[in-house]
């Protein structure tokens, strides 16, 4: 009944960083579907032996206390997952729009992510459309942001610039400020830098956001 996904560098934590880094990220971050079907794999599997044990009348007071505490360290790790889920859900559809016109926030989501922000933001223009857009002067029926009038722009993208908290897993290699300045970033160090100067740290898996 050991629950091996908590052991040390194991999915769980893999995931409980990308699920830390996905919150404080403005941008949509790489999908990790492999790793989210594992665990899911192995917590069905978990689930399925609790209940078999519970429903065993051979199972001692002494292994309905364990199967209890196992029970409860399922449903910590379903709320890792749905609360990861639910985080890209809320990034994917706030920016449903940009990401069907961006070919390399495409490549990050999963085939079933794509699918969902194309069918957002179609039913959002159709919305718009019906309830305001069609009531304008032609030359204002847009939402993109090629036509001028739009100020700030209709279609809502990310803001990279955005500070967030940075803390190095390993010596990083110096980053760029936006002021040109140069930063080490130290194994240990945390620093508040705007997110496109450690994006690549990120995804490389040399840092991480707090």
């Amino acid at each position: 009944m050991d629950v091996d996904i908590t052991e040390p560098d194991s999915p769980l934590e893999q995931l409980t960083r990308h699920w830390i880094n996905e919150r404080h990220a403005p941008d949509i971050l790489p999908a990790q579907e492999a790793l989210l079907s594992s665990i899911l794999d192995h917590l069905r599997r978990q689930s399925d032996a609790v209940q078999l044990l519970r429903g065993d009348p051979s199972t001692s007071d002494d292994e309905h206390l364990r199967i209890t505490l196992v029970q409860l360290d399922i449903e910590r790790v379903k709320f890792i997952v749905r609360s990861y889920v639910r985080t890209r859900l809320f990034k994917i559809e706030k920016y449903a729009r940009y990401i069907t016109s961006n070919a390399d926030i495409q490549t990050r989501l999963t085939a079933a992510e794509r699918d969902h922000a194309s069918r957002h933001a179609d039913l959002t223009d159709r919305h718009f459309n019906f309830s305001v857009l069609q009531s304008l002067p032609e030359p204002q029926r847009h939402l993109d942001d090629e036509t001028p009038y739009y100020m700030p722009p209709m279609v809502s993208a990310p803001d990279v610039t955005r500070p967030v908290f940075v803390h190095a897993l390993v010596d990083c290699p110096p980053v760029v400020l936006p002021d040109g300045t140069r930063h080490e970033m130290l194994k240990g160090h945390i620093s508040l830098t705007p997110f496109s100067v450690v994006e690549h740290l990120i995804a490389r898996g040399e840092a991480e956001l707090v």
